[in-house]
């Protein structure tokens, strides 16, 4: 009876070291999924209507809680963005390849130095003011991230439309040098000290000459409206056509402006606040592992900031540079107005595509290429051509699409003059530096706000 009895016992042990690893995780997996499935249903049932409810009645809380997620999502693809660019541009005008061995043309590269970054060991020196060292990066990540908040992406899309939204802008930057200086003061080493009062000096004289050449701009948007400092109300200003962009209006201050962005975002020829052939690097010297990656990833978000910025405030935001001469509807191409057709359509489409691009595939790979494999690559190539359809149709039917569109390339146009800059340039010294700012750049953003105020108030007359 005993026998019997552990006999049965271990018949579950027995018949588990028997499977192979793809039958054990189909044990484990398939049944902790119906269970998640049916938890997740008799949720909805039950705390559904409640909820839905309550985020009837909250509706701003809602819209500010997805504004929120979506800004601290967008961050860190748009960094590892950046930095690809970055790697493939200066390798290209170095005459070299660049990244090319993680994932297809090396688009993976970036992914991996974030990765690696964040993997590293977060030490902590001795004799650092460990509260001021750890939140320096926070503060730093943080006050970039925030000014992504009144960057209007399309026409509705921005995170929150504020009539003080040029101010706040300003406002959340300069918070920059706060997060920098407490980085050089907190890291104990005369290098991060001397890194974090560059960096001080640099952006505090900077400011100035940047905010000063926008005001131009403020001047020129509240003779044809109502004051305001909307980022939204900006753009819609300058729509039409690239004519009415203030780029040509202003292009004083706009040369004033992108001098003292690059400043402001620590780009070479101004990088002295991590200069390594002086200071190492500045005031992250200290800095390794995680808390580095936020000053990493902070600085590349800061470059498409105020590409960003650059491009709404003078080159017409979400607009196009003419008039569309055609319009068309698209309603046909609505998902519901086919109804139980896509049953039939989606699976025709996908089959007789994929041998149409696996008969390619065959002619130009040869024999290389099986017949699965090539109906595979083939199913790829149709998903990529779908992708390019629907993304043509969504530019044609949506406005949204069209001004994300062109938001998206003037704001990547004036990265890769970052990125151009940055491998052209040689680093200025401390003293050229400061002495530009004051001697050239406020005189000079001063003058265009006298000119622009005489010429408006004698155009009014």
């Amino acid at each position: 009876m005993r026998a019997g009895i552990g006999l049965a016992a271990s018949y579950p042990f027995r018949l588990w070291t028997r499977l192979t690893v793809r039958q054990r995780l189909g044990m484990i997996v398939i049944p902790a999924s119906v269970v998640a499935a049916l938890i997740t249903v008799l949720v909805i049932v039950l705390a559904g209507p409640p909820f839905l409810d309550f985020l009837n009645a909250n509706l701003p809380l809602v819209r500010f809680a997805v504004a929120a997620t979506a800004i601290l999502m967008l961050t860190i693809p748009t960094a590892f963005v950046l930095i690809y660019v970055e790697l493939k541009v200066i390798a290209r005008m170095n005459l070299r390849v660049g990244p090319n061995r993680v994932g297809p043309w090396g688009m993976a590269m970036s992914v991996i130095h974030g990765l690696k970054v964040l993997s590293k060991e977060d030490f902590t020196p001795t004799g650092t003011d460990v509260t001021v060292f750890t939140l320096a990066p926070v503060v730093t990540y943080m006050a970039s991230v925030m000014t992504l908040l009144v960057i209007p992406f399309a026409p509705g899309l921005v995170g929150q439309d504020l009539n003080i939204g040029l101010l706040y802008f300003f406002a959340m930057g300069g918070l920059t040098v706060l997060g920098l200086l407490m980085a050089g003061w907190s890291s104990f080493n005369k290098y991060s000290l001397l890194g974090g009062l560059r960096s001080a000096a640099q952006i505090i004289s900077y400011e100035i000459p940047l905010t000063l050449s926008v005001v131009g701009v403020i001047i020129l948007a509240s003779t044809k409206t109502a004051e305001t400092l909307s980022l939204n109300h900006i753009v819609l200003v300058q729509s039409g056509s690239m004519l009415d962009w203030f780029v040509f209006k202003q292009p004083l201050a706009f040369l004033i402006f992108f001098i003292a962005a690059t400043a402001e975002a620590n780009r070479t020829p101004f990088d002295m606040t991590e200069a390594d052939s002086e200071i190492v690097a500045g005031f992250a010297t200290e800095y390794s592992g995680m808390r580095f990656g936020f000053f990493f990833f902070a600085e590349y978000v800061n470059v498409f900031i105020v590409s960003a910025l650059a491009a709404t405030i003078f080159f017409g935001g979400w607009t196009a540079p003419f008039d569309w001469p055609w319009s068309y509807n698209l309603n046909w191409l609505h998902p519901g107005s086919l109804g139980l057709l896509w049953i039939g359509i989606v699976p025709t489409v996908l089959l007789f595509g994929s041998f149409f691009f696996a008969f390619f595939v065959r002619i130009f790979g040869g024999r290389a290429w099986g017949v699965w494999e090539s109906m595979g690559l083939g199913l790829i190539l149709l998903l990529v051509a779908l992708g390019g359809l629907v993304g043509l149709a969504g530019f044609i039917a949506f406005d949204w699409v069209q001004g994300l569109t062109w938001f998206m390339v003037k704001t990547y146009f004036f990265v890769i003059v970052f990125v151009w800059m940055r491998a052209t340039l040689p680093r200025v010294r401390v003293d050229q530096l400061m002495g530009f700012a004051w001697k050239w750049l406020l005189p000079a953003s001063l003058l265009n706000l006298f000119v622009t105020a005489t010429a408006v108030v004698l155009l009014n007359r």
